[in-house]
């Protein structure tokens, strides 16, 4: 007898017949004798529902009543999905992210786990119940609730999985497994069968949605057996481990994308030893997420920054940055949205020289200028302009030999 994990996306559980569908899939594990923990999302679209019934009531609603209000959508499901088992006696029990022992730190909107306590998940496995917990949400020590930022739902599966050593962890989706691009916008983009933990790590950080990058984070940590795979179709889906299988001794492995990216600079910046870290621990302390980083030194004194943050950040970017005018010592700011990242994510790249060469000159000959560049050991990533995007991902999907007809 084995302890399962499994994972529901919206899409997965977006109607009553999809439910349904959901329950066969836990059956299936149950009929083999295994313990089941179930994570789920909120059903379909109704996370945006929320937002945007909040949006009419305010433009920035508070962060502490928005985890209250998001919250609910998983109560919905893990209630329906319940019912739906033990009509089919399978008898099953639900939680709430608290109930099931999820603690995080005490920030509102994108909280982190600290902890799990899995006393209550366990007694209810010992009894022979399938315990289907609420992903995305949590609490805080003093008792306050939490949301873990969208796409949380997957952190929440794996978390369970790595706290409960669970000998496997299926994230169940709406597309097959992990591709060498968005399958929705690259027709040509085909399915990996397996992918290693750092590679799915950037994919993830860079713009893929099919797995959260901190679900990522603690598979890697935990060593956590996770396999992405369709929640209609039975093939077999992605393997996420330690180190992927080289398929066709591919260099790049994957083109990841994401849009509504601002550049923002800071102008005539003071150029001393600790211009960078008091910008950069201020915007920290703000709970603001920086990406890529490119400094200019224009005369001896003063010195140029620009940084990458998401565009839904900006206000709030902008309003930290001069709220500490006197303090960050610059004199003026500027930003440029609509722009977009385009990545390419591959652990070949380590011992093959020429790859970042190799994406630049394919984006020059197609007309399409880089605003800002960032590398690591497995990816390079470049800011372009947003209506350039997926022409972007086209061309590099081509040029590094990752299409269907390349098989």
């Amino acid at each position: 007898m084995g302890l399962i994990v499994q994972k529901f996306g919206g899409t997965s559980v977006g109607s009553v017949e999809k439910i349904l569908n959901v329950v066969k899939r836990v059956k299936a594990e149950t009929d083999q004798g295994n313990q089941v923990v179930v994570v789920v999302s909120a059903m379909g679209k109704s996370t945006d529902h929320l937002v945007n019934l909040a949006k009419e009531i305010s433009e920035h609603p508070n962060k502490r009543d928005m985890d209250m209000l998001l919250s609910t959508g998983e109560q919905v499901t893990i209630a329906l999905l319940s019912m739906a088992l033990n009509e089919q006696k399978l008898p099953a029990v639900s939680f709430t992210g608290w109930q099931a022992g999820i603690l995080t730190e005490p920030v509102h909107g994108n909280a982190r786990i600290t902890t799990i306590n899995t006393e209550a998940v366990k007694n209810q496995l010992s009894e022979g119940n399938v315990v289907i917990v609420a992903g995305f949400q949590g609490i805080t020590e003093d008792g306050e609730i939490t949301t873990l930022g969208r796409g949380g739902s997957d952190t929440t599966a794996v978390a369970l999985a790595a706290a409960l050593k669970a000998d496997k962890c299926d994230i169940y989706t709406d597309v097959t497994g992990v591709f060498t691009a968005d399958p929705r916008y690259v027709k040509s983009a085909r399915k990996l069968k397996s992918v290693s933990y750092d590679e799915m790590l950037e994919l993830a950080n860079l713009g893929a949605g099919v797995l959260h990058p901190r679900a990522v984070e603690f598979a890697k940590n935990y060593q956590v057996r996770l396999q992405v795979r369709s929640s209609l179709e039975k093939e077999e889906g992605t393997v996420i481990e330690e180190e992927a299988s080289m398929e066709q001794n591919l260099v790049v492995r994957g083109v990841a994308f994401e849009d509504e990216i601002t550049k923002v600079s800071v102008l005539g910046l003071a150029n001393s030893l600790t211009s960078l870290s008091t910008i950069f621990t201020t915007l920290a302390e703000n709970h603001l997420n920086v990406d890529i980083i490119v400094q200019s030194t224009t005369e001896a004194e003063t010195a140029n920054l620009a940084f990458s943050i998401k565009t839904q950040d900006l206000l709030e970017t902008l309003n930290v940055l001069e709220d500490n005018k006197d303090v960050l010592n610059y004199e003026r700011l500027d930003a440029e949205n609509k722009l977009a990242k385009v990545s390419i994510v591959g652990s070949g790249m380590i011992s093959n020289p020429g790859v970042a060469a190799k994406m630049f000159e394919v984006l020059a000959a197609n007309s399409i200028q880089i605003k800002m560049v960032s590398t690591s050991e497995i990816k390079v990533s470049a800011v372009v302009e947003e209506k350039h995007m997926l022409k972007a991902v086209e061309v590099l999907h081509q040029a590094f030999g990752l299409s269907t007809d390349n098989q």
